[in-house]
């Protein structure tokens, strides 16, 4: 049984939040905006697929493009990349050295500058600002295919809203595979609490001007 925290106070703090880090993130914004636009061209945000946010439900995600255009698309249809989706599938969806990120995109997927625009899907209920990662439809599929003994730890990681950040993100992000990952999520699902998503918050900052565990 979900507390009031989880029905009432939590969604409310992240409509609050959100709106008060826009103020901060908005010069910020405009200089990644600016910057992507005279790197490469192509659209400003991601043109990728829907992930899978709460009750399996799918939803747009909103990021700064970091990669050439159709990245996603190309990875998984260009016979260029066939060695590459391989690799990628191999290490838990996600690449040290990915040649479609473009040298803008390297730096503020680094710092997770990319992941700011997130806040508007927060602002539309389809987010939280702490919560577990937002997966893709395919990739939940292989992953649990590879890792069958993650089905019921996936089933409790989707009866919730995906975070802006969360647990994994500030443990390690990227470094640690799937079936680790995604425990993590199932564990702060398991223990959802006001103490416990402001230590999330507060961590995150660090993160982001580190760039640790980035990719």
């Amino acid at each position: 049984m979900k507390s009031i925290y989880e029905h009432y106070i939590k969604r409310l703090i992240d409509i609050v939040l959100s709106l008060i880090l826009l103020v901060p993130f908005f010069p910020i914004c405009v200089i990644a905006a600016i910057a992507i636009k005279l790197d490469a061209k192509g659209p400003l945000f991601a043109d990728v697929p829907e992930r899978v946010g709460q009750n399996s439900k799918g939803f747009k995600m909103y990021k700064f493009r970091s990669m050439i255009t159709d990245a996603h698309k190309l990875l998984r249809t260009d016979p260029r990349f066939i060695s590459l989706y391989e690799e990628y599938k191999k290490s838990s969806y996600k690449l040290k050295n990915d040649p479609r990120i473009t040298p803008t995109g390297r730096f503020i997927r680094k710092h997770s500058i990319d992941e700011i625009p997130q806040i508007i899907n927060v602002l539309r209920g389809e987010m939280s600002l702490v919560g577990p990662r937002a997966y893709y439809k395919d990739e939940l599929e292989e992953q649990q295919k590879k890792y069958p003994h993650t089905r019921g730890l996936v089933k409790k990681v989707l009866s919730v809203r995906p975070g802006l950040t969360g647990l994994w993100q500030v443990s390690g992000r990227s470094e640690i595979n799937f079936d680790k990952r995604i425990a993590l999520d199932a564990s702060y699902v398991d223990s959802i609490s006001l103490w416990k998503d402001l230590k999330i918050i507060f961590k995150t900052p660090w993160v982001m001007l580190t760039g640790q565990g980035a990719v």
